[in-house]
């Protein structure tokens, strides 16, 4: 007997998070100290005072959190269908314009090729996530099959009488 689906599927890119939050932390305390070392630095012309060192750290601060922006994506995923937040983008698409769930041998992150030839990139599914990435997969494949029995799609193409 086929296992049931799950109630809801839901992934973040764990490792890349990680990664974004030791790069950003690194950024930010680089820039922390070349603001603190700023007023002792000068090119003879310029001297530098409190106004840079803000700016300077500020820049840091910007930076940092432009790099946790890259972390952010996620997919969620029910019987009503899928949401997807990538970097910049978001996506809330049912189940009905979903055509397939690919996550191919080769590919960094899994996608969802659309009935309109579309696809849709789920960056929070990465293949860095290894067996986390593999069971969001499945989940996806088997919530899209059970709407798909749930909802059978009407034949279409020409009539056999006419």
């Amino acid at each position: 007997m086929p296992t049931p689906p799950p109630d809801r599927v839901t992934a973040v890119p764990r490792r890349l998070r990680l990664l974004c939050a030791l790069v950003a932390a690194v950024v930010v305390a680089v820039m922390a100290v070349v603001a603190a070392l700023l007023p002792s630095s000068s090119t003879g012309v310029v001297a530098f005072g409190l106004a840079d060192q803000v700016a300077v750290l500020g820049l840091g601060l910007f930076v940092g959190a432009g790099i946790l922006l890259l972390g952010r994506a996620r997919l969620d995923a029910d019987a009503a269908g899928v949401r997807v937040r990538n970097v910049l983008g978001r996506h809330e698409l049912p189940w009905d314009v979903v055509r397939s769930v690919r996550f191919d041998r080769s590919a960094r992150w899994a996608s969802l090729e659309l009935t309109n030839g579309d696809e849709v990139a789920v960056v929070a599914v990465q293949a860095a996530d290894g067996e986390r990435a593999a069971d969001a997969v499945e989940g996806l494949r088997a919530l899209l099959a059970a709407h798909r029995a749930a909802h059978p799609s009407p034949a279409t193409g020409p009539l056999l009488w006419e």
